[in-house]
């Protein structure tokens, strides 16, 4: 098993900050903004997935996929935010092979002067065990279901409640039964709970938490 590269705060890595979570809780909107409040680069690990899920759809063996995988790839990432997409990524994510040849991509930018915020679903557990702040945010199946309903319905895609249900449950138990980096909450991470919030009290709560972090 190859050594784990950790990434915390000195003069190379600047500040890292892990954002995990199921779909739909809110950790994307959280993210971009976190990132936006300190400067922070921003990536969304889970379009990396999508775009591999994406070229998948369109052929490619999923390793192979991976490993030729391109920025250019996650240009216009709307167009990755499908739930034929969404599919193809959770079950391309499971793939070990998929995931080794993401890992040094998303380390590299985790280490990047400035700052960084990385949401997914085990960046503070895989990428980057040593991030200065954790967060793992979450929300009821119901409460997140209705939100994907909302997007892909705002989108232009024809669904259901009970089939969008069905689906974050199913994803759930694939992201949260895999054998390689399950998606589970770092042992330090700080648990938000979406369920019962709003956007903005939610992002008020996470730029509070790293806040705290950078003048301790």
């Amino acid at each position: 098993m190859s050594r784990l590269i950790t990434v915390s705060q000195n003069a190379q890595s600047g500040f890292t900050v892990a954002i995990d979570g199921p779909a739909a809780a809110g950790k994307g909107a959280i993210s971009r903004a976190v990132a936006a409040h300190f400067g922070f680069a921003h990536l969304d690990t889970g379009l990396l997935y999508r775009a591999v899920g994406r070229r998948v759809l369109g052929g490619l063996d999923p390793v192979t996929a991976a490993q030729s995988l391109d920025p250019a790839d996650l240009v216009a990432p709307d167009s990755l935010r499908t739930a034929q997409i969404a599919e193809a990524a959770s079950r391309v994510a499971v793939i070990p092979e998929v995931r080794a040849a993401l890992v040094d991509f998303q380390r590299a930018f985790a280490r990047r002067l400035g700052g960084a915020v990385l949401d997914g679903r085990d960046i503070g557990t895989v990428i980057c065990p040593a991030a200065d702040v954790k967060l793992f945010v979450t929300a009821s199946p119901e409460v997140r279901a209705a939100r994907r309903l909302k997007e892909l319905c705002d989108n232009g895609f024809e669904t259901d409640f009970a089939t969008v249900l069905a689906d974050v449950r199913a994803r759930d138990a694939r992201d949260g039964g895999r054998a390689t980096a399950p998606m589970v909450p770092a042992e330090d991470a700080l648990m938000l709970d979406t369920s019962m919030m709003a956007v903005d009290e939610a992002v008020a709560a996470a730029i509070a938490a790293v806040a705290a972090r950078r003048a301790s």
